[in-house]
């Protein structure tokens, strides 16, 4: 069952991968650290898809190991315009998106099949 609806290509998507994907180093009580690099990638899923489900799905799509996923659901937003009928209200659908981070020295092509 498919539980992947589309991957996040967005600005601010592809600055997180972009900022996760960078080994970073920094200091503790004067003694250096290095945080590995471990790269993170969005998707918009089913609303009733849970993490292991998720994580099993992308790893047999993309053939990568998936470290940890975290989800956020998004309630629907209510919107309204004028219109020559009158005032005409909606809303627009709930989401739930995905945060994926997998393995360090893998990486997802989006556009390796168009």
């Amino acid at each position: 069952m498919a539980f992947i609806i589309k991957p996040l290509v967005t600005e601010k998507m592809t600055k997180i991968t972009d900022k996760s994907s960078v080994e970073r180093t920094y200091k503790v009580k004067g003694e250096e650290r290095t945080k590995a690099a471990e790269t993170k990638y969005g998707f918009i899923v089913r609303p009733d898809a849970n993490k292991i489900q998720i994580k099993n799905e992308i790893e047999s799509l993309y053939n990568v190991k998936v470290l940890s996923v975290n989800t956020i659901l998004y309630a629907g937003k209510r919107s309204s315009r004028y219109t020559k009928a009158g005032l005409v209200k909606g809303q627009k659908n709930a989401f739930k998106k995905a945060i994926v981070t997998i393995a360090a020295g893998q990486e997802i092509d989006f556009y390796s099949n168009i």
